[in-house]
């Protein structure tokens, strides 16, 4: 970078693009006129093209306009990143993965209490569906939604939902409010697509003593955010699991339907490799995080 300037150099131009006048962008800068018109010459010397229309006031030439945002983008990236910097200065952080929607819907909501807590850890969430191998390229510690069957990890039960039928207030206005169960077999019920631990309609009739043939589908969906969205939207019944909803029912933007126990067949499980559990930072938020766990499962249940 050969012809990179002195950074005070970069700095004056990048103050004098936001002023109609040397004067006025020495005053800013506290240093004298001359200095900073002393500073702008140098820099056009340097680079070999004029950056200023000098007249009663300042206006970029076509080369200047071109290089003004590329200057003001760097100080403002420098700021921003000493800026982090400093804040994290004497934290630890923990690098937590988990599944997108439970990060979400979930944990999100939640970490401004761990924050509040113990501002000494600095959290990085990290979302994926894939199986973990904890090296050394991989999260500190993660949360799984399954059996619990992880025998290399250090693993704790967290919680276990409910799943149970959500609607808009607009859908059921247009459909009415059902009754029993197997009236919504007559409703648009919204899926999603997968195998495994994806909550199934079928599934859940048949939990509660209704056999079917053929669901009423309007769309399948690639994931439980966009499931949830289009039950928003009224485009339909979602099955959902408590931990997902918590906000839409206490705003009642969606209505949960029947009281009916229907517990989820996997649960969500708090993983790391064995030996770390109990160091600080990990020690920490596992206690924070079992603590909100507990919680959470009381009103679940």
């Amino acid at each position: 970078m050969r012809d990179l300037p002195p950074t005070a150099t970069l700095r004056a131009f990048e103050v004098a693009t936001r002023h109609a006048t040397f004067t006025s962008a020495a005053a800013e800068l506290c240093v004298t006129q001359s200095a900073v018109s002393h500073q702008l010459k140098h820099l056009e010397a340097v680079w070999g093209v004029q950056l200023f229309q000098r007249g009663k006031t300042l206006s970029l030439t076509p080369e200047g306009a071109a290089l003004a945002p590329l200057v003001r983008e760097f100080f403002s990236k420098l700021d921003t990143t000493l800026a982090d910097l400093r804040e994290q200065k004497g934290r630890v952080r923990l690098r937590v993965s988990t599944t997108y929607s439970f990060a979400l819907k979930w944990l999100l909501p939640r970490l401004p209490d761990l924050a509040r807590l113990h501002p000494e850890i600095l959290v990085t969430l990290e979302s994926t569906d894939s199986a973990i191998n904890f090296a050394s390229t991989d999260p500190d510690v993660a949360i799984r939604f399954g059996q619990g069957n992880y025998p290399a990890l250090h693993t704790e039960f967290m919680f276990r939902e409910q799943l149970f039928p959500v609607a808009s207030p607009a859908l059921l206005q247009r459909f009415g409010v059902p009754e029993e169960p197997a009236e919504l077999l007559r409703y648009p019920l919204l899926t999603r697509d997968g195998a495994g631990l994806v909550p199934k309609w079928d599934v859940w009739f048949r939990l509660n003593g209704i056999p079917i043939d053929v669901l009423h589908e309007s769309v399948r969906f690639a994931d439980t955010n966009m499931t949830l969205e289009a039950a928003l939207l009224g485009q339909g019944i979602a099955l959902a699991r408590s931990g997902h909803v918590e906000k839409e029912l206490a705003e009642g933007s969606l209505v949960r339907l029947f009281a009916i126990p229907s517990p989820s067949p996997a649960a969500y499980y708090f993983v790391c490799p064995k030996g770390i559990e109990a160091e600080p930072p990990v020690l920490t938020f596992r206690r924070w995080l079992l603590e909100q766990s507990r919680k959470a499962q009381r009103s679940y249940a």
